[in-house]
């Protein structure tokens, strides 16, 4: 099946023009000397880079997230129209990006084009992804291209980082934290040094952020002060560091090659929920969390109208978790007590292939491979003495073949069509415990393995009114492949696998356009999506012992049927919305800019009732003004807003009903100033959460309360 679709898409491809998308492609991005985003490592956007602070849907420039002082990626997203930030609560403490109400699993991650993926779930805490040495953040939401790989059901994200605009290129900045009682809280650094030549270039950075700790708001109550008392959040330590080596060659105008490694290493506490005495407390620590990428990008013409993109990288992630007896997190002697090590790996690359068939016409091919790798092997303390589990493997194989074709209709009017064909090969599903429907002796066994494919589908239209008047129409359908987690994880024996899991769909409609003027800069879009075959765990009847509903063959204590969980595709729905963002020069040296989200998720699933989607604000906007009082010093005053949102209350007794509340509503008020002492040195003050804004935006788990900062930069 794979070969015939592979030719009757070249047949295609070779009996008429199709388009691609219309926007901000690699080659055409950053041509200027003085634009320091690593164009190889671009995706496709579809609205131009704004200037300096200004904030669009589509990108977030360096200089955005350094004034606004957004040092983590969830935080500095959540500035954009149609993402927000949101917190994952539990034990895994991991924070969270929703594009458009589409989350982690459904809006991939990449650093410069390449994937970050956690094979065995995926499950990315975007927390641990720093951004103060990156060029700029880019989102693609609903209408993100085919040509940029596969799994982008609601989006994409990608980081794009730095490289050298001159002989000597040097920037290093650094922040002290402080904590609402003017306490040390923590500090942040970058550093950045680099060489561009006439026919190459070379850069190394480096990015550090401490936190030592962070405070409640002053009005907190503790509720179960064994679980935490107030003042400065119990196990809210965390440590990330981000190192990063790029040599390029620019043998010409038109060609590129570069190769980049990057060694990003993390390690995090586990607040504990604030007021929950009906779930046992799980006391998890991760000591490590470690990604290492290396990868070669280029791009060659072939000739006056063909050129060609390739990627090829390596990617490793090591990671422990591990579960302690008590909140001391000194002993591992009970059932509870783990260490869970995982050593996962990935190799691939892409090759994309653009033919310009006449001026109006132009036709790209791409095609993508990666190989994923998990492998972990438990180590338990329920007897008292660790013993560890017989190394697990799992490991697939991820192929897309796509085409977009770009057509000039007129000078103004453009139309872009296109569609990929992704398939995924498991090799190896290994788990350690009694194989499905036996209640044997624990043992190394493998899962069914089955194989998926699926299409993706989209369209767009374009048409440039006049200079200044934009106007835009998408559909796009795409989907995305299920983790391992999804279709094999027992759960500690709460869960049944489904290895026959689908893909889960999302049709997405958007209308839009933008006017920039010369004082007045504004862009609005109106969104729906249909999602169907959505991924959800529900409730079906199993033997735990075995995680199967088949009955085991020699009945045990504690194997009687009761209630489990199944991850099965029985979600369908509509998210629907708008989003407007604008900015204008209201005096000389006085900027003003606002955003706006509002935001519907109606979706629902065979099993549960009273369910809600949890985790996106109906309303959520940003508000700031840029004023610069002298040449020298500049003031930002800024408001992070956000309405309530659902979330699900933990502390429920077994066998009442989940109980869904709405929580969330904050007005966080910021403010910085800067002054530069010359024009390499500039000094900066500032803080967060003013007003001290006692909010949470998952049940039992409160958000960072007022904090202090003072910084410096040097540019040379």
């Amino acid at each position: 099946m794979r070969r015939t679709f592979a030719l009757l898409l070249t047949s295609a491809c070779a009996i008429a023009p199709l388009t691609v998308a219309f926007g901000a492609h690699a080659e055409e991005a950053a041509s200027s000397s003085t634009d320091d985003r690593f164009a190889l490592g671009q995706i496709v956007v579809t609205a131009p880079r704004p200037e300096g602070i200004a904030i669009n849907g589509s990108t977030l420039s360096s200089d955005a997230i350094y004034v606004f002082s957004r040092n983590s990626l969830d935080d500095a997203v959540n500035i954009m129209p149609g993402v927000s930030a949101g917190n994952s609560g539990g034990t895994r403490n991991e924070r969270l990006i929703f594009v458009r109400g589409f989350d982690r699993f459904q809006v991939p991650l990449s650093i410069d084009g390449i994937r970050v993926y956690l094979p065995a779930d995926n499950r990315l805490d975007f927390g641990r992804f720093l951004t103060t040495d990156i060029a700029e953040v880019q989102v693609a939401k609903g209408y993100a291209s085919v040509l940029d790989g596969p799994g982008a059901m609601g989006g994409a994200i990608n980081l794009v980082t730095r490289k050298p605009t001159k002989e000597l290129d040097i920037d290093v900045r650094g922040t002290i934290n402080l904590d609402d009682d003017v306490d040390y809280a923590g500090y942040s650094t970058s550093a950045m040094i680099g060489t561009k030549q006439d026919k190459w270039y070379a850069q190394a950075s480096y990015a550090r952020s401490f936190t030592d700790h962070w405070n409640l708001p002053n009005d907190f109550t503790a509720r179960v002060p064994a679980q935490e008392d107030g003042g400065e959040r119990d196990f809210s330590r965390t440590r990330d560091w981000r190192a990063n080596i790029k040599l390029g060659f620019t043998p010409n105008a038109t060609d590129e090659y570069a190769i980049s490694y990057t060694k990003q290493d993390g390690s995090k506490g586990a607040p504990l929920h604030i007021s929950d005495t009906v779930t046992t407390p799980r006391y998890w620590d991760w000591p490590k969390w470690e990604i290492q990428n290396l990868y070669f990008l280029s791009t060659t013409a072939l000739g006056d109208r063909a050129t060609l993109k390739t990627r090829a990288y390596y990617n490793q992630f090591d990671s422990m978790l591990r579960s302690f007896n008590d909140r001391t997190q000194t002993t591992q002697s009970r059932g509870y007590a783990f260490d869970s090590p995982y050593w996962d790996k990935a190799w691939g690359g892409s090759a994309q292939l653009d033919f310009k068939a006449s001026e109006a016409d132009t036709l790209r091919l791409a095609f993508h491979y990666r190989h994923d790798e998990h492998v972990e092997a438990q180590t338990g303390f329920g007897t008292g003495v660790g013993v560890v589990e017989p190394k697990q493997t799992q490991s697939e194989n991820t192929y897309s073949f796509a085409l977009e074709n770009e057509l000039a209709i007129t000078d103004a009017l453009r139309f872009t069509i296109g569609g990929s064909y992704d398939w995924r090969e498991l090799n190896r599903a290994e788990e350690y415990g009694s194989p499905l429907g036996t209640d044997g002796p624990a043992t190394l066994f493998s899962y069914p393995k089955r194989n998926a494919d699926t299409w993706n589908a989209q369209g767009r239209l374009d048409w440039q009114v006049d200079d200044a008047l934009s106007l835009h129409a998408s559909v796009s359908s795409r989907a995305r492949f299920p983790t391992i987690f999804e279709r094999f994880s027992q759960r500690f024996q709460q869960a049944i696998p489904n290895p026959d899991l689908k893909a889960e769909r999302a049709t997405n409609v958007e209308i839009g356009g933008s006017w920039a003027g010369e004082r007045v800069s504004f862009e609005a879009a109106a969104f729906y999506s249909h999602v169907e075959d959505a991924i959800f765990g529900v409730q079906v009847s199993g033997y735990p012992c075995t995680a199967s509903t088949t009955p085991p063959a020699t009945p045990t204590p504690g194997c009687e049927l009761r209630n489990m969980t199944q991850s099965r595709n029985v979600g369908s729905g509509d998210y629907y919305g708008v989003e407007f963002a604008g900015a204008v020069t209201i005096l000389p040296g006085v900027d003003l800019g606002a955003n706006y989200t509002w935001v519907k998720r109606d979706l629902t699933y065979r099993g549960s009732g009273n369910f809600r989607m949890t985790g996106v604000p109906t309303h959520k906007g940003f508000v700031y003004l840029n004023w610069a009082v002298t040449d020298r010093l500049k003031i930002v005053p800024n408001a992070d807003l956000a309405s309530n949102r659902w979330t699900l209350f933990t502390a429920t007794p077994a066998g009442q009903a989940a109980r869904y509340y709405r929580t969330g509503a904050y007005a966080n008020i910021g403010i910085r100033a800067d002054y530069a002492v010359t024009d390499q040195i500039e000094l900066g003050v500032g803080a967060k959460n003013l007003l001290d804004d006692y909010y949470v935006l998952t049940d039992g788990f409160p958000e960072q309360g007022r904090s202090f900062f003072a910084s410096i930069r040097v540019k040379y």
